[in-house]
């Protein structure tokens, strides 16, 4: 039995922490954080709740899909029939093509916590260093520091992992060679339903490049609540922007996109800085050698099934290490 770290409870992850655990191996995961979920995240308030990152999930891949069709079986997730269209110049127009969506329920993080589930997880608790020990590996964070690791992986951004492996110059130079876009996103509550003949579009405008009726998802409390997202190159021009100037210069955009004048009763925002990737196309990185790995949505496609594949490909690398 060997003793894993996993920094980082995103899906990528938990999908590794988790065959670790199921092949009979101690695992530990630490995530700076309050909860898991990491851009599948879900934001609560007293009307209802927002996910404001990741809002939806396709299936491609047929491991992928053994897994949705277990989480379907334990009502984690459901089928997503809403309106989606393409808006452009105010106007709707019908998708090129069509694909099954999947939401998690009541929240998008319910994935997450379904993986973290018997896991052992240190929430809050940043890595803030990852050293070679006399016995194998040793994290460090700010309140202090654990050695003894067999095997560690980074299921954090490409920012974040490449000073975590600097004892490992190969390995840091392949994570340096991925990256994601920011996104700013907007929370925004209405006290009516908006005049809209879609629940969720791909926007084509200089500030919003998606928008979505939360309560349009299964399993979502009623009421009027809309995430709208920024697009990667106005979120880059304005990342140091305050929220409380980001927030209504998104909704002033969203509502002469979409052409409605109902004023909002409720705006908060949220700041991604790591929140779009194309993808490496690499699935994950993994140095059998010093027995110290690294998965993610950005190793692989920048989707969720990627992040998820890479984490399972990851923990499959591991296992035959051990």
């Amino acid at each position: 039995m060997a003793r894993i770290a996993v920094v980082g409870a995103g899906i990528a992850g938990l999908s590794c922490a988790r065959s670790l655990r199921n092949a009979g191996h101690a695992v530990r995961v630490f995530e700076k954080s309050r909860g898991a979920g990491g851009r599948m995240s879900t934001r609560r308030t007293d009307h209802g709740s927002y996910d404001h990152g990741a809002q939806y999930f396709t299936v491609r891949d047929p491991s992928f899909r053994a897994a949705v069709d277990q989480w379907l079986a334990q009502d984690l997730v459901a089928p997503y029939a809403g309106r989606i269209v393409r808006l452009q110049q105010g106007e709707a127009l019908p998708l090129s093509h069509s694909e099954q969506r999947y939401v998690a329920t009541p929240g998008m993080n319910a994935v997450c916590r379904g993986l973290s589930a018997e896991l052992e997880v240190e929430f809050e608790c940043q890595i803030t260093a990852v050293t070679p020990g006399e016995s194998g590996w040793r994290l460090s964070w700010e309140e202090g520091g654990e050695s003894g690791f067999d095997a560690v992986v980074l299921a954090i951004p490409p920012a974040q992992a490449a000073p975590l492996c600097a004892a490992v110059p190969d390995l840091a130079a392949q994570v340096r060679q991925g990256g994601h876009a920011p996104c700013w996103a907007a929370m925004v509550r209405y006290d009516a339903p908006l005049p809209l003949e879609f629940d969720a579009a791909f926007v084509e405008d200089e500030v919003i490049g998606w928008v979505m009726r939360d309560a349009s998802r299964p399993g979502r409390a009623p009421g009027e609540r809309w995430v709208l997202h920024a697009n990667a190159e106005w979120s880059k021009a304005h990342l140091e922007n305050s929220a409380e100037t980001v927030a209504p210069l998104l909704i002033d955009a969203f509502r002469a996109e979409a052409g409605f004048d109902a004023e909002a009763v409720e705006t908060r925002a949220h700041r991604w800085r790591f929140a779009l990737s194309a993808g490496l196309k690499a699935g994950s990185f993994w140095d059998a050698g010093r027995r110290i790995g690294v998965c993610g949505d950005w190793c692989a496609d920048g989707r969720i099934e990627g992040a998820y594949l890479s984490g399972t490909e990851l923990a499959a690398k591991l296992l035959s290490a051990f």
